[in-house]
């Protein structure tokens, strides 16, 4: 059967995007837990195949109270938070250091969904770090030694001559480098967005109350 060029994907998630507008989100079809409301929709993103579902932003702000966005990629998340690795001598990082709260979200456009994440962020431990450092392809990890992220440098052969030269100094077995490791956002505030018909939009926001979480619906 041809599909007029486009890839059985595509069609796939054209399709998706019909089945989502009648997607609700209210009090009887979520999570009491909003961790267990973000494992679904990321299940159903990475499931739809939509392009990088793991894809979220990092909002931090500045010493100078100026806010600034990048997007990273979740490593991992857990009751305790939402992880991902960055250079800690980047803007990010550095940023954090100073001021050690963040916001993150998720945008899968396709599934008509947004989750936004606040929290106070910490360094994941040492061990943590090590580990996942360690599961990385060689290049990447070479890359974590070439990359003097965040500043400035004259063009990109300064990127390919400190990785041919950490290449041939670490061969295989590169070390984690100690400004390279990962963050843990805790969070205290969580909002799913589902987008529905006229713009009258499902917004529930989670926030902690007396050792659980207080669910509430927010007008779109």
């Amino acid at each position: 059967m041809h599909n007029h060029g486009m890839s059985q994907i595509s069609a796939h998630i054209a399709d998706l995007r019909k089945s989502y507008e009648r997607a609700e989100l209210n009090e009887d079809a979520s999570h009491s837990d909003p961790l267990q409301q973000f494992d679904q929709w990321l299940q159903e993103a990475v499931n739809a195949e939509v392009n990088e579902p793991n894809a979220m932003t990092v909002a931090t702000v500045g010493s100078n109270l100026r806010p600034s966005t990048r997007v990273v990629l979740i490593k991992g998340y857990d009751e305790r938070g939402i992880v991902w690795y960055t250079n800690y001598d980047s803007r990010k990082g550095k940023e954090l250091a100073g001021n050690p709260f963040a916001a993150l979200q998720f945008h899968w456009v396709e599934l008509e969904r947004v989750v936004r994440i606040e929290g106070r962020v910490e360094r994941v431990s040492e061990a943590e770090s090590d580990a996942y450092f360690n599961s990385r392809p060689l290049d990447s990890r070479i890359g974590a030694w070439a990359s003097p992220q965040s500043q400035v440098i004259s063009g990109r052969s300064v990127l390919v001559a400190n990785a041919a030269k950490y290449g041939a100094q670490f061969l295989l077995n590169p070390p984690r480098p100690a400004h390279w490791g990962g963050f843990r956002l805790v969070p205290d505030r969580w909002e799913f967005w589902q987008g529905r018909k006229s713009r009258l939009h499902d917004r529930l926001r989670y926030e902690p109350h007396n050792g659980a979480w207080l669910r509430e619906r927010l007008a779109p």
